[in-house]
């Protein structure tokens, strides 16, 4: 859809503010009942999903120009998606996230960006990925000596997709590299794409860049269909919706897992058994794109229809993307498995989860803004009295890291399967 296909949306958007705070019936305190860190940040109306449909529509009209602060006040979105799933709460026929990327995409074909996303994208470009000076020659060094089979030479069971972050990173490479030997161990059948590893562009696409996410998603889909792969495991939750829904709408077709599933599943398979206590309080972070942007992609062509010219509807009915179905449960079975760990969990988890800040390229192209939105979750995370936040994205735990809570703490931050290793 172009912007323009977006102005019925615009125009029947109720400004209910749903799109501000997590359902009311869900909130525990003021303090932590707000959904949207753009609004949250920001405190002015055009950050909210309201806002952007109002300022779209101001632009198609002529009325706004794309200058220097209504180009950063479009690309200042996390596209966490959070204002999407609360505005289904009560309505059916909008779709803020959509619109926003939308509006991101105008801007960009417009040629305004921020000066932040341009490295990133030149790398991408350049490098096939877009952690900026990182080098394409490098990609697969974390690999090295893992013993994983070359998905282009012979076959296996599972393509281990570790993506860019834990590819490229060093203090998250051990990470990627713990996850291939405890799937190893558990007698996983593990291959990857050697030299044909590139990064999924998720970001870019969140982004509003959709010429350079086409370009590397299709080129991803021919490397998959290529070496014949049939299951995608991968830790990087990025990749997962970028797979999961983005590259699903452009055809591919495999079994695409995260490796939260992978390891639950073998955890019930009795495939992987702990053996040590792990004797600490912990709470678990919810990733944007596991969780609520983590559903099945469901296709559906169709078109507006208005019952009595009044009541709108689709025609046929279109899917409802509300969150509610994305993984939440297996990786709290799995630090529910494991022996002297105890979970406490945030006032806002699962599909109402705060996010990391690191999301649509924030970090980069607004790095204030993104370690606000961070201090803000790390400051809900210390109000549980946990010992330490878990998360099961590379993107959430580097935000995290150097992040601070309102009073200048910080937390200890571990990647889920730093904590399975340890309880094996």
């Amino acid at each position: 859809m172009a912007l323009k296909d977006f102005r019925p949306m615009m125009e029947r958007c109720s400004t209910c503010t749903h799109c501000k705070f997590i359902p009311f019936d869900k909130i525990k305190s003021i303090r932590f009942a707000e959904n949207c860190p753009s609004i949250g940040y920001y405190n002015f109306n055009t950050y909210s999903a309201r806002g952007r449909f109002q300022l779209a529509q101001s632009i198609l009209d002529g009325r706004t120009d794309l200058n220097e602060t209504v180009t950063e006040t479009i690309h200042s979105c996390t596209s966490c998606g959070a204002c999407d799933v609360t505005c289904k709460v009560c309505r059916y026929n909008l779709e803020p996230l959509e619109h926003n990327i939308e509006l991101k995409a105008y801007a960009v074909e417009n040629g305004k960006v921020l000066e932040g996303q341009k490295p990133v994208i030149e790398n991408l470009k350049k490098e096939n990925t877009m952690i900026p000076k990182a080098k394409k020659a490098n990609r697969i060094d974390w690999a090295k000596d893992l013993n994983l089979k070359d998905l282009f030479k012979e076959k296996a069971e599972v393509c281990f997709f570790a993506g860019c972050k834990y590819s490229y990173d060093e203090k998250l490479q051990k990470i990627a590299q713990n996850t291939v030997k405890l799937l190893q161990s558990a007698g996983v059948d593990l291959g990857y794409l050697g030299a044909a590893d590139n990064c999924c562009a998720g970001r870019a696409k969140q982004m509003g860049f959709f010429e350079e996410f086409d370009n590397s998603a299709n080129n991803n889909i021919k490397a998959f269909q290529k070496s014949g792969v049939k299951t995608i495991v991968t830790p990087c939750s990025d990749c997962y919706h970028a797979f999961k829904r983005q590259y699903a709408k452009l055809g591919l077709e495999v079994e695409v897992l995260h490796i939260v599933e992978y390891v639950d599943k073998l955890i019930q398979e009795g495939k992987i058994k702990f053996t040590k206590s792990v004797p600490m309080t912990v709470t678990y972070h919810d990733p944007c794109h596991l969780g609520r942007l983590g559903e099945d992609y469901i296709p559906w062509e169709g078109k507006e229809k208005k019952i009595l010219n009044q009541i709108h509807t689709w025609e046929p009915r279109r899917p409802r993307y509300n969150g509610a179905y994305g993984i939440y449960d297996a990786p709290r079975n799995i630090l529910e498995a494991i022996p002297g760990l105890k979970l406490v969990e945030m006032e806002r988890i699962r599909e109402y989860s705060w996010c990391c800040g690191a999301g649509g390229g924030c970090n980069v192209s607004n790095p204030e803004f993104s370690q606000w939105t961070a201090g803000e979750r790390v400051t809900e995370a210390n109000a549980t009295g946990a010992d330490a936040m878990v998360t099961a994205c590379p993107w959430c735990k580097d935000n995290f890291l150097d992040a601070v809570d309102e009073n200048g703490n910080k937390i200890e931050v571990l990647d889920i399967i730093e904590l399975v290793r340890q309880a094996m």
